[in-house]
């Protein structure tokens, strides 16, 4: 049984955990973000971490939020968990008050069709900051 809960990204011991998730998740081919901005959560395995996911507030989309991180440990793919872990980050984002959320992915065909799935649609921004081969996402929250 997997379940999903937000976490405090300032406690020590959390931040520990979200790293060591991103380091099993991204291996080094992303910086390793600052877990005491936004909001994070986890996804447990019984009480064993197997996922994670933060949101900050976009600095290129007004009013917007920004998936920064969602990743999956490898075993524990194919369970739904990215999707699951995206629907919290959503509600967190009404919560917040944001008119959308945005995000990007890049050579990642899995993370696109979970986008794609979710609801987001690929748009194009006025500023892209990521790689020339990224692919942008946004959905408006309702």
């Amino acid at each position: 049984m997997y379940r999903i809960r937000e976490v405090d990204g300032n406690d020590d011991g959390i931040a520990d955990t979200l790293a060591d998730l991103h380091q099993s998740t991204f291996l080094d081919t992303a910086p390793v973000p600052q877990f005491d901005q936004g909001h994070w959560w986890l996804a447990l395995h019984g009480t064993k971490p197997v996922g994670f996911a933060g949101i900050v507030a976009s600095t290129h989309v007004v009013n917007a939020g920004y998936f920064c991180r969602v990743g999956v440990v490898g075993k524990h793919c194919g369970h739904r968990l990215q999707l699951r872990l995206m629907r919290a980050m959503e509600a967190r984002a009404r919560l917040n008050g944001w008119f959308s959320i945005v995000s990007d992915t890049t050579d990642n065909i899995p993370s696109a069709n979970n986008f794609i799935r979710a609801g987001y649609c690929l748009f194009i921004p006025t500023q892209p900051w990521a790689w020339p081969n990224t692919l942008y996402w946004r959905k408006d929250m309702k």
